[in-house]
């Protein structure tokens, strides 16, 4: 990249966030690792500091549109603006997460809301607060940190709540790339795999620099890269 580029991380504090945060700083970006609990980010900072990196770190709740808020006047107060935004932070609630054993006749509906609201709805509200300053620099990367259990192409049973929020957090991309419309701001969703997490468990297939990778390119975008898109491995995939 010909100039230093900016980036706020949410859910950076650990599992595939911390590496697209470690990642990004490794390229030079001036990175923020947004983080629900501040004690866990500046852990996760420590770690990073430890290679010779310098993230920062900003309190962020998604699920909070004050937090949000708060999160992104004080990384812009850093940086000066907020070029990459990487919508990482999500969760996989109750029996799902389990093995998935919800389905449409049982899973509480308090659930599906939970997780809509930090999957899909948080994602928005991060959106909305950057596109400002995205807008006044003309330049902005938004990485949605989306799944194939949310692919309508190939949707299947169980893990209700996660699917329906991935599958609307992939609406919102498209939505919003259109929104914007062409330019040099550009919106797209990925899907890392199945990664070695705590939300992945022991027994995925991938690490976690393999699941940031697609992540990070989309980051990093040329000018002429895609927009509205949905990508695996740096490949298109189906919706």
């Amino acid at each position: 990249m010909a100039e230093t580029r900016t980036a706020l991380v949410t859910g950076g504090n650990r599992g595939i966030g911390l590496e697209i945060s470690r990642q990004l700083a490794r390229l030079g970006v001036l990175t923020a690792i947004g983080s629900r609990d501040k004690a866990k980010g500046e852990a996760a900072a420590s770690e990073l500091r430890a290679e010779g990196l310098e993230p920062a770190v900003v309190e962020l709740d998604v699920t909070s549109s004050e937090s949000v808020q708060a999160a992104v006047a004080q990384t812009c107060h850093l940086f000066g603006r907020i070029d990459i935004l990487v919508n990482n932070a999500g969760v996989l609630e109750g029996s799902a997460a389990a093995g998935g054993a919800t389905n449409v006749a049982n899973v509480p509906i308090e659930e599906v809301l939970s997780t809509l609201d930090a999957n899909t709805v948080g994602p928005l509200r991060m959106i909305q607060a950057v596109l400002p300053f995205m807008q006044k620099e003309d330049y902005g990367r938004i990485v949605n940190i989306s799944s194939t259990l949310g692919q309508l192409a190939e949707m299947g049973g169980g893990y209700t709540s996660y699917r329906l929020s991935k599958t609307a957090l992939n609406a919102l991309t498209r939505t919003a790339a259109g929104d914007i419309g062409p330019g040099n701001i550009k919106v797209n969703s990925m899907c890392p795999g199945w990664v070695r997490t705590d939300m992945g468990g022991p027994n995925a297939t991938r690490s976690v620099t393999e699941g940031a990778e697609t992540a990070i390119w989309l980051a990093t975008l040329e000018d002429d890269g895609p927009t509205g898109g949905f990508f695996r491995d740096k490949k298109p995939i189906g919706w």
